[in-house]
């Protein structure tokens, strides 16, 4: 197989040694990655793109798709003899259209820059992962990222109007408009956001964007003895008038941990803390109504931080759980009015399975992020894996999901098959076949 016929389009685009074939082999998840891929392609524009995936199509060589490798499902990991395509580079903010509300934006943005370039106008990009300060927005469009504004504004499918897209044999496609209504055709826009790189690689997106709140943002908690009662407080007060722009839950084992990684003084409750914030004219009445259901709810303390170091606290629940070695986790999802049973299941699994198991979540959207304790060993990762499994089965089992945001990847595959029935899963492959019929774009992850 002939590499230089790439090269001679891409120039030192095209690398194929050094260590950059280590660092953009694997992502932030516990899959690992033996082989040697043959290179990786550092993209600069579409047209790169479009040339590396018509090449590999023509020789048939499988492809793997990388940001900035925030990805904890093993999406982005490597392929043996397999061509790695980097967007990192691709970071231009194209345009800032302010009076329609719209960006346009290149795959390897940052999605916290993207914010900061809008502020300027008044304005925001509403998705907000925890890794919002690392992921990409072409990471985020992968995956359907959520994040911690998940429950005033819904997810990135929601903040999309169009995307450039490049098929598996090269082609390039441009999906939606810059229009608020559009209903020509196939909504293919919601096809490619969360495919995962399985169908195409995005480069680019038109974003929606939502006017700043007025002032500044307050922040609140509420301190409980159990998780089960910070549930409880999660669905009255989702179900009230309160309206939080951030909801979120780390349990005691949590807290702990992050607490250890950065220390600010925050103390470890006997159950969970609950932490979020309000914004807008009517943040400091939404925030004291939050704290009286929380307190009806059974919290033993509640009240309004003077700084936002708890939220900074749980976007560090990452970084300070790989710190503390726990990489085994999942990302369910379940209704909000079973949350406060499916933290009961939780604790109840980990006792059965005398394993400790860290639970930080999105609480007002009901997408719970579990990570188990556990040795380094091919035993000690067995036994998480299953306590993992059980936990996503009792997600299932109240009307759950499997994932929320993070995707499928590589180590979610066996799961799959738990959700999504015989007939879905026939037309999910019959819209991969006719779209990368040689199978090379991600292949055999996402579904």
């Amino acid at each position: 197989m002939k590499l230089q016929a790439l090269r001679d389009v891409l120039g030192t685009r095209l690398v194929t040694d050094g260590t950059s074939l280590v660092t953009h082999a694997t992502d932030l998840s516990r899959a690992v990655f033996t082989g040697t891929p043959l290179g990786i392609v550092f993209a600069e524009s579409t047209a790169d793109v479009s040339a590396a995936l018509a090449w590999a199509n023509e020789h048939e060589v499988p492809v793997s798709v990388r940001g900035a490798g925030t990805g904890l499902t093993g999406g982005a990991v490597a392929y043996d003899r397999g061509l790695i395509i980097s967007l990192e580079r691709m970071t231009r903010i194209v345009e800032i259209d302010a009076a329609n509300r719209l960006a346009i934006v290149e795959a390897g943005v940052i999605n916290a820059d993207l914010t900061t370039a809008c502020t300027e106008h008044g304005l925001f990009f509403p998705p907000d992962p925890a890794s919002s300060r690392i992921s990409t927005i072409g990471g985020n469009v992968a995956t359907n990222a959520g994040g911690l504004r998940c429950v005033a504004h819904g997810v990135t499918s929601d903040w999309i109007a169009g995307l450039t897209v490049v098929l598996a044999d090269g082609r390039i496609m441009r999906t939606g408009a810059r229009t608020r209504k559009n209903v020509v055709g196939y909504d293919l826009t919601s096809l490619f956001v969360g495919s995962e790189g399985t169908l195409g690689i995005v480069t680019e997106a038109i974003v929606r964007l939502k006017p700043l709140p007025e002032g500044a943002p307050v922040t609140f908690w509420a301190d409980f003895d159990t998780v089960s009662a910070a549930g409880d407080a999660v669905v009255s007060i989702v179900n009230s008038t309160a309206a939080p722009e951030v909801l979120e839950l780390m349990d005691a084992f949590s807290v702990e941990i992050i607490e250890s990684f950065n220390p600010t003084g925050i103390r470890v409750p006997q159950g969970a803390l609950l932490v979020g914030q309000t914004a807008g004219a009517e943040a400091l009445a939404a925030a004291t109504q939050i704290g009286e259901l929380a307190r009806a709810a059974g919290a033993v303390g509640a009240g309004i931080a003077e700084t936002d170091a708890l939220i900074e606290a749980r976007r560090l629940s990452n970084p300070a759980l790989n710190a503390r070695g726990l990489k085994i986790s999942c990302d369910v999802g379940v209704p909000v009015s079973s949350l406060a049973e499916m933290f009961r299941g939780v604790e109840a699994l980990a006792a059965a399975h005398g394993i400790r198991v860290s639970s930080v979540a999105h609480a007002g959207d009901g997408n719970l992020h579990c990570t188990v304790e556990s040795p380094d060993t091919p035993a000690g990762i067995a036994a998480a894996d299953a306590l993992i499994d059980d936990i996503t089965r009792l997600a299932l089992k109240l009307d759950g999901t499997i994932t929320g945001e993070h995707g499928i990847g590589s180590v979610k595959q066996h799961e799959v098959a738990w959700q999504l029935d015989e007939v879905t899963r026939d037309v999910q492959f019959a819209v991969k076949h006719a779209l990368d019929p040689k199978n090379i774009l991600t292949p055999g992850r996402g579904i």
